[in-house]
């Protein structure tokens, strides 16, 4: 009998991820968006589960059957969505971006007998699977990611669409970001200390501060560590605009008696200037830096991912890098070779060289390279 799959979301890339598992297990996705789910449904004969995710009820219903459940939904539902699948005792895979600790969940996912990976995307995700990998052989003196969606046509003023909700990619431009610098968290504004960085074949891209480290401030003693995002140079000015003339704060306004938060206006007008169309063709670029030292001395290591929209199955590419880490991790644990209870840190999971390399392989089966380069 083949195992059950309930995805929690039937966005872009909820639906790679259930149609991918779909091959093997029996899968079902819940959404209440029904247009969605009969597209999902035509297309790779996923159940349909017409369902307000919010509501508690409907929420546990959903995962009845399941042997594993996959959160693909928005930040702002991402930690009371997890723990409300921990509370049935369910295993689950999350790729939702939240601004909450996941940690704080460690104790109830125990005591249900969860085993509950988070951050489990491509950053984060893939980046702390490799940096996990490393952690487990060598001291690691620093840590340094650089990772970013683009649009393949860029056009003005902003040259940039996302996957994602514009709701989560206007947080990643307010929330502070955590550094690591000299052994210690430090807090950086988000978008602060620009760089630019060459990519081969796509050309110059500015790299800024978000807050991408997450759980590896906790789970990796390294004294130096910084994630970055990738934008187009062009794209990075106007972002910078917006967020210094107020568009992205959360305090509310008051216009013409009523009060509202300046991110909402935003989000509601972004939300049509950034919607990926059919026609749209994407790219992720990540460059991975890290820093080790063993009996052999000082080496850095250089990894880089550069993956395209792929034409031949009409998937955006960071749907791909994204949905496919986390079917490989889904199938880690659905086949019992990742056991352990409570919150799983992607990292974690890479430190099992057999772990670290099926997800690698997997990705690699799949279109998504990813090179590596070393130098003493």
């Amino acid at each position: 009998m083949k195992k059950k799959i309930t995805v929690l979301g039937s966005g872009i890339v909820g639906s790679l991820i259930a149609s991918e598992l779909n091959r093997d297990y029996e899968v079902s996705c819940a959404d209440k968006n029904i247009t969605r789910l009969e597209k999902l449904k035509s297309s790779s004969g996923v159940i349909s589960l017409e369902s307000d995710l919010s509501d508690p009820r409907q929420l546990e219903k959903a995962l009845s059957e399941a042997d594993l459940a996959v959160i693909a939904l928005p930040g702002s539902m991402g930690y009371k969505t997890l723990e409300r699948v921990i509370e049935t005792g369910t295993d689950v895979v999350d790729i939702s971006f939240f601004a909450e600790d996941p940690f704080s969940l460690e104790e109830k996912a125990r005591q249900k007998g969860v085993t509950a990976v988070v951050d489990c995307g491509v950053a984060p995700g893939l980046c702390n699977i490799i940096l996990g990998f490393h952690l487990q052989r060598d001291k690691i003196l620093s840590y340094k990611c650089l990772v970013g969606g683009l649009i393949q046509a860029r056009f003005a003023p902003f040259e940039y669409k996302s996957v994602f909700s514009p709701s989560d990619v206007i947080a990643e431009y307010v929330r502070e970001a955590r550094l690591v610098k000299n052994g210690s968290i430090v807090f950086e504004e988000a978008l602060s200390e620009p760089e630019n960085i060459d990519f081969e074949g796509i050309g110059t891209l500015t790299a800024f501060n978000t807050d991408g480290l997450r759980t590896l401030t906790k789970t990796a003693d390294i004294p130096f560590m910084s994630e970055k995002t990738l934008r187009y140079p062009k794209t990075y000015e106007y972002l910078k605009v917006l967020k210094d003339a107020g568009f992205f704060s959360d305090i509310p306004v008051e216009f013409e008696g009523a009060e509202i938060k300046p991110c909402d206006f935003s989000d509601r007008l972004l939300s049509e200037k950034w919607r990926i169309e059919d026609n749209d063709r994407d790219i992720t670029c990540m460059k991975i830096f890290i820093e080790s030292c063993s009996e052999n001395g000082k080496e850095l290591i250089e990894y880089t991912l550069t993956d395209y929209y792929d034409e031949k199955e009409k998937i955006l590419s960071m749907a791909r890098t994204t949905g496919y880490t986390c079917c490989a991790v889904s199938r880690l644990v659905l086949e019992g070779k990742i056991s352990r209870k409570g919150i799983l840190p992607p990292e974690e999971i890479g430190r099992e060289e057999k772990d670290f390399s099926f997800v690698l392989d997997y990705l690699r089966n799949k279109g998504v390279r990813i090179s590596e380069k070393r130098q003493a």
